[in-house]
């Protein structure tokens, strides 16, 4: 057995000794003995433990693979989750003030990917085990809402119709306004048969819809979620918040940042998590690649009333930006793109020396070098808020607030 001293938390969330040698499940400050295993201590006794550990409120912590973090306290995670933001300013020399992390609460993620697979006496859904495919039953998950609770039963179901012992579902399941929306992929191909049998599926459990390989299976109820004065039925599979609390924390940031623009241009704008809310007050031009999730966002802006005009156009930012000469007709932008960030639509916005840019972000390593973009155009980045809508998880979001000088100075 070999004696550690852990360091630090690696960007996923393991305990790093000198080596590096990565301990799962660990926390600074802690001495810890076990194998070494490549890079990877395993077998691992805690000998002196960190005051920061906890007890993980979930029985399935150690062998589920779903959370990273529950070991830690809460006020562990948020200032830990705040200086990776930190961090990764830093190493791109952007100075600014990073907030104290906003942390969603326990049991309100309204959306989570099930695993699901027949056995020889019927079918078992879970999460898969730490770095395995096994798949672990998790009654009760501290994560998901309550409504989430009949995944499951759900998950079995379409797994007895759907699949053999030899592969596993990936069944998708959020919660709606109208009922559950389950979305599977990893199944049989769709014949007669199937089909009868999944619509008694998605009939016996009151499915608001339920699709196939994106193959529509059954639709009870569109299955809508409120945004802004709005309500959006988007497409199988589509990009929403985590979390409730998540959503209206991005969305009441965004609109204070922009809260003196007329006209708005949010880019990868999805159904509308910015563009619906940010009509309240301002023409908005939504621009993202699926043609899909905008006729959603246009659907929900027309039902609703006493919004201000929203455009729409689909186009893929990534291999075609929004120019300069384009830039220029609005006051004012909201960024929100993919982990891989934005580093050509960003460097067109600086160009544009857009007046106001509220940056969203799930990676801070992609949102540093494109602050730093942004700053060295001249931009002020006023603050950073990180934000933890994936509770007990390495992951962390955030939202930034670019002004240009004389923008921030009038608003203070």
């Amino acid at each position: 057995m070999t004696t550690l001293k852990i360091e630090r938390l690696g960007q996923q969330g393991d305990g790093v000794a000198p080596g590096p040698i990565y301990a799962p499940l660990t926390l600074p400050g802690e001495t810890v003995t076990g194998v070494v295993d490549g890079d990877t201590l395993t077998e691992i006794r805690i000998e002196a433990p960190s005051a920061d550990r906890v007890q993980a409120p979930c029985p399935h912590f150690k062998s589920c693979g779903g959370c990273q973090l529950q070991h830690a306290s809460d006020a562990f995670v948020a200032d830990w989750k705040r200086q990776i933001v930190q961090t990764a300013l830093a190493v791109q020399g952007v100075e600014t003030t990073v907030r104290e992390t906003l942390t969603s609460p326990d049991r309100s993620r309204r959306r989570a990917s099930f695993a699901a697979r027949r056995t020889k006496k019927g079918a078992t859904t879970g999460f898969h085990a730490r770095k395995s495919d096994a798949i672990i039953p998790v009654p009760n998950c501290t994560l998901i809402t309550p409504a989430l609770g009949a995944a499951p039963d759900i998950a079995n179901a379409l797994a007895l119709v759907g699949t053999s012992r030899k592969g596993a579902l990936a069944v998708t399941v959020t919660e709606s306004l109208d009922g559950l929306d389950v979305a599977v992929t990893g199944g049989k191909p769709l014949d007669g048969p199937l089909r009868i049998a999944l619509a008694r599926v998605c009939e016996d459990h009151k499915l608001a819809r339920l699709t196939w390989d994106d193959e529509l299976i059954g639709m009870r109820v569109p299955p809508s979620h409120a945004i802004g004065a709005a309500r959006v039925v988007p497409p199988p599979g589509a990009f929403l918040q985590a979390t409730l609390h998540g959503q209206e924390t991005l969305t009441n940031l965004v609109t204070d940042i922009l809260s003196s623009a007329k006209s708005v241009v949010d880019l990868f704008s999805g159904c509308g998590t910015f563009a619906l809310p940010l009509a309240q007050n301002a023409s908005v031009l939504a621009v993202e690649s699926d043609a899909e999730m905008l006729a959603a966002l246009d659907t929900g802006w027309r039902n609703a009333q006493g919004l201000k005009a929203v455009r729409t156009e689909a186009r893929d930012l990534f291999r075609r930006p929004l120019m300069p000469d384009e830039l220029s007709k609005f006051d004012a932008a909201v960024i929100d793109p993919p982990r891989a960030g934005a580093a050509a639509q960003i460097a067109e916005l600086a160009a544009a020396q857009m007046p106001v840019i509220a940056h969203v972000s799930c990676n801070p390593q992609t949102f540093a070098r494109d602050a730093k973009t942004l700053c060295d155009a001249g931009y002020c980045l006023d603050w950073v808020q990180p934000i933890d809508q994936f509770r007990w998880s390495s992951h962390v979001e955030l939202v930034g607030a670019f002004f240009l000088p004389h923008m921030r100075d009038q608003r203070r």
